[in-house]
């Protein structure tokens, strides 16, 4: 049978991970042809990435490359091989204070793995590279919601730091090369088959163990905390939609979101910036039981509060996160309490 000539071959890199699991289950729920890459790190229990590659094996269209995104050769072999459409990259190394303990980790995967999907984007002619941003770029930032017209030269953390890079190396291959570049600044993602070290899957395992759970700045940080099925809509339609030079830029105004080269930039967030002990109290209600709370100063590299402004996003992509906590939590425990038989 031939293919259809709109079913789109896609690199998804980070397939293995919470955020690229999704992205890459719906494209090939639509049909699409998918690599997935991933190294399948211990940064956590790799049963996980396991279990997730485990489900996308069972669609149609799936290929899987187990391999490193700093590992130059191999990268340029995976796009010799390849005659990719588009590149979805979300593989990175994650977590804020990670990047306090493991530098060198961020260096590696960040800096050395994203200049190897550039070179290989640029090489193969691929039609549009949409890449993961973090809303932690936003730094020591303090005007809310946090727009993608702002400023980011004051990041937090070293991990905040190599995303900016990011952003400004697919600019430079953008001017030279006129690859078309979109990189997302995701806010705090959450949902079914997330990652062990973010917070509310901490606080789940804590509170169904009936041990203490330790809340940062006093419960009062503040965060967009994004459903993931909202995450993967909106990379969907992104990379659907190839970034194009900017008419309206100037270098005498220059926008940071746009360019006079292919380049965007996007905030997905939910737009509520919701206190996490209000949070905490939307999980505890969901799982029916109550949390035992350990006050805590607020940590290194952290910043108290995150909102999303993401009217660019709906403008160009029609498209608005909308799911609340409280379906969004309720999901992640049903799902949690499935998968690890609690």
């Amino acid at each position: 049978m031939e293919e259809s000539e709109n079913v789109s071959h896609t690199l998804v890199t980070g397939a293995a991970g919470f955020i690229g699991y999704h992205v890459a289950r719906k494209l090939l729920d639509r049909g699409d042809r998918v690599v997935g890459l991933d190294n399948m790190n211990d940064y956590y229990n790799p049963s996980l990435k396991e279990a997730r590659v485990a489900e996308l094996e069972q669609l149609e269209g799936w290929t899987f490359e187990r391999l490193d995104l700093a590992n130059r050769e191999g990268m340029a072999d995976l796009f010799e091989r390849n005659a990719f459409d588009r590149v979805i990259h979300v593989a990175a190394q994650a977590g804020v204070r990670y990047s306090i303990e493991n530098p060198h980790a961020y260096a590696e995967s960040n800096l050395v793995g994203f200049l190897n999907i550039l070179e290989g984007c640029r090489r193969h002619e691929v039609e549009h590279l949409t890449y993961a941003s973090t809303s932690s770029v936003y730094g020591a930032n303090e005007v809310l919601p946090y727009s993608v017209r702002h400023n980011v030269d004051h990041p937090v953390s070293l991990y905040a730091a190599t995303k900016k890079a990011n952003e400004l190396m697919a600019h430079s291959y953008s001017h030279l090369y006129g690859l078309p570049t979109t990189g997302l600044r995701f806010f705090t993602v959450y949902g079914p088959w997330g990652r062990p070290d973010m917070a509310y899957f901490k606080f789940t395992e804590a509170i169904l163990a009936g041990r203490p759970i330790d809340v940062y700045n006093n419960g009062h940080m503040r965060r967009d905390f994004t459903y993931i099925d909202d995450i993967a809509e909106g990379v969907l339609r992104v990379s659907d939609r190839a970034a194009a030079p900017d008419p309206e830029w100037s270098g005498m105004t220059p926008d940071p979101a746009t360019s006079y080269a292919p380049f965007r930039v996007y905030n997905i967030g939910n737009n509520e910036s919701v206190e996490l002990l209000r949070f905490i109290g939307v999980l505890e209600e969901a799982l029916g039981m109550k949390a035992e709370l350990n006050m805590m100063p607020m940590q290194a590299g952290d910043v108290p509060a995150t909102a999303a402004d993401i009217d660019a996003l709906a403008r160009d992509t029609g498209f608005r996160p909308y799911t609340p906590i409280e379906e969004g939590v309720a999901r992640f425990v049903q799902w949690y309490r499935e998968f690890y038989g609690v």
